[in-house]
């Protein structure tokens, strides 16, 4: 195997892992996200229970758009669970919902950080591989050079 080869390998590999470690930042900052929101709905659901029945409230409708309504029951929450399915849950069930949602958050961004950190590493290996074929092939280049051969290829 030619030295030439194994810098397109390794050129090769380099680029896998940049593209690897990319979709792994951003899959880490998705997971961040999704964790503050269950974060702020956590707190959110701990601050109701300092509203009582009867008191107004501004209900969302869009992200800019409210309508004033009044709560019913402070301890009785609607929690998305995903694909369009909501639950009741009263108070301290939808805090603990939230908090396992956190707790498992949080181990997926551990377990993608440890991966990218091992890419990091191996990036960095590569690189290191790369560098050192490129001072061999240089150095190579350097003692094979004949001037009469420079001249002829001017």
């Amino acid at each position: 195997m030619t030295p030439e080869l194994n810098m397109l390998q390794l050129s090769s590999a380099k680029q896998q892992l940049d593209q690897e470690m990319e979709l792994l930042a951003s899959s880490i900052q998705q997971l961040q996200a999704a964790k503050s929101k269950y974060e702020e709905s956590e707190q959110c659901v701990i601050a109701q229970k300092n509203v009582s029945e009867n008191n107004e409230i501004l209900v969302p409708l869009t992200g800019s758009m409210y309508v004033i309504g009044k709560v019913k029951d402070a301890d009785k929450f609607m929690v998305d669970i995903g694909a369009g399915y909501y639950v009741e849950k009263n108070g301290s069930n939808t805090v603990e919902y939230f908090k396992r949602k956190v707790k498992f958050l949080n181990e997926q961004i551990e377990k993608y950080t440890k991966l990218l950190q091992e890419k990091i590493q191996m990036r960095d290996s590569v690189l290191e591989a790369l560098q050192f074929r490129q001072q061999h092939l240089l150095a190579a280049n350097s003692t094979n050079l004949d001037p009469a051969k420079l001249a002829q290829k001017s």
